[in-house]
């Protein structure tokens, strides 16, 4: 009799699984995925899927009450819809400027200052050395804060910081953060600071929780100067690790306007995880004059946006690159759109490089990237593997004109699921300086060759079209 209930109990919820693929799937690829997944795992196929696979933007019994709550918050408090206009800029820097403005709602701003922050101790330097100038208040958000010789640095910091009557908020993503520990939040609150997770796991909410992660890098002092990027608050940065070395990652140090563009961001997201606290004042929007030439517009994407912004900003950029593509990411798991646009760029003649380290911190993740390259090196993509450095950066360049620095991998996690933030920079010098750098990368690194590629092992091939049947899921 048991027996019995279990099964009519496994097929109800494995055909409700099946009907909210059909009904609900987001894409076809995905939809097939999972289906393979509910298929093939009796019970922990349906579990795995309602975690972490159904589509709450669509199934209104699903959806996460806090994220409408975010959307309409964000619309609230959205910045005021200037003239669109990049002064001296091409007819494609402008439809792209376009297209941010109407999904994200963020308008590029012109006369920003911004610095390059290539490896992780010029970061962290950099980092702390504004921090300590701070007068007002430090608001900080990673998705990452780990224990160790950073974190330490960083709460004596802020201990010297509050007692100068400095207000401290910082928010930290509660998977990317999951080994920090009680006590250390504790100790910061103990010394005054505010300090929250986003997208929190409790009980009761975890089912709609755990697949909304807030992968943001964020650091907002005094309303004047920012910091965005790749990098997080990780020893990695500055030791290596035993797997994959020392992490290598490109962050951005910005001042000017922009820098409000991006508060508005953390603003929001602090909003949502302090369950309450509005920093819409003015004390916290400092009038922030021209620092510099460069037009920069920020790009945020995640859960709480109708558009996949994030996605949207790649496929455009590639698609309008006429002499030029170079591509940094660790976790290059394509969309389809991104895919196809890439092999249709190199096809018609445009030079495109890709960068990802040749260590890895997932394995899945290795083999799901080595799935995709045989086609793309079919069709004229060049790829490189850095054998030393884990290359961290989320990067973009086209044609010595438009760069892209930021949280954003070219995965569907970060067109779908995570909160993501870009920095889009219409400037030829920093595109210039950027791709410098990349190129040099790749001269340290190993330039795949079809030729020899398809010769890999047959279990690496197993293994690969094993990873790309669930590489949507990740």
């Amino acid at each position: 009799m048991m027996a019995t209930v279990i099964f009519v109990f496994y097929i109800t919820i494995t055909l409700t699984a099946l009907v909210s693929l059909i009904l609900f799937g987001s894409r076809p690829s995905k939809s097939l995925s999972w289906l393979l997944v509910i298929t093939a795992l009796p019970f922990a196929g349906v579990l795995l899927y309602v975690f972490f696979g159904i589509n709450r933007r669509k199934i209104k019994f699903f959806k996460l009450k806090k994220i409408d709550e975010m959307r309409e918050y964000a619309l609230l408090h959205s910045e005021a819809a200037p003239p669109l206009s990049i002064q001296s800029g091409s007819e494609q820097q402008k439809k792209i400027a376009s297209l941010i403005a109407n999904s994200t709602g963020t308008f590029p701003d012109t006369g920003n200052k911004i610095i390059i922050l290539d490896d992780g101790r010029k970061t962290m330097e950099a980092i702390f050395a504004a921090l300590e100038r701070a007068e007002k208040f430090i608001h900080i958000q990673f998705y990452i804060i780990e224990e160790g010789e950073l974190m330490e640095r960083l709460y004596r910091l802020f201990a010297e910081k509050i007692r100068e009557g400095v207000e401290i908020r910082v928010i930290y993503d509660a998977i990317g953060s999951f080994f920090l520990g009680r006590k250390h939040i504790k100790r910061f609150r103990e010394i005054g600071v505010k300090v929250y997770a986003a997208m929190p796991l409790r009980f009761g909410s975890i089912l709609f929780t755990i697949n909304y992660r807030n992968h943001r890098k964020i650091i907002v002092i005094d309303g004047k100067t920012g910091f965005t990027g790749g990098v997080n608050i990780s020893d990695k940065y500055i030791k290596p690790s035993e797997n994959s070395g020392i992490w290598d990652d490109m962050h951005l140090c910005l001042r000017g306007p922009v820098t409000e563009s991006l508060h508005r961001v953390f603003i929001k997201d602090y909003y949502f995880a302090s369950n309450g606290e509005n920093l819409w004042q003015p004390e916290y929007f400092p009038e922030n004059k021209e620092e510099g030439h460069t037009t920069a517009q920020i790009v945020s994407g995640g859960p709480d946006s109708d558009y996949a912004s994030i996605m949207y900003q790649y496929a455009t950029l590639i698609n309008h690159a006429e002499k030029y593509i170079c591509i940094a990411n660790p976790y290059f798991i394509p969309s389809i759109t991104i895919l196809e646009n890439l092999k249709m760029a190199a096809l018609s003649g445009v030079e495109v490089k890709l960068l990802v380290p040749k260590k890895s911190d997932r394995s899945v993740v290795r083999y799901g990237m080595f799935s995709y390259f045989e086609e793309l090196l079919s069709a004229g993509v060049m790829i490189f593997e850095h054998p030393v450095k884990f290359l961290h950066s989320k990067m973009i360049i086209i044609d010595d004109e438009i760069s892209s620095v930021g949280s954003g991998n070219f995965d569907n996690r970060s067109f779908d699921q995570n909160f993501e933030l870009n920095t889009l920079i219409f400037d030829t010098a920093i595109a210039v300086t950027l791709r410098e750098d990349f190129e040099q990368d790749c001269r340290e690194a190993d330039k795949l060759v079809l030729s020899e590629f398809v010769k890999r092992p047959l279990i690496h091939k197993l293994l690969e079209g094993i990873a790309r049947i669930f590489s949507p899921l990740l």
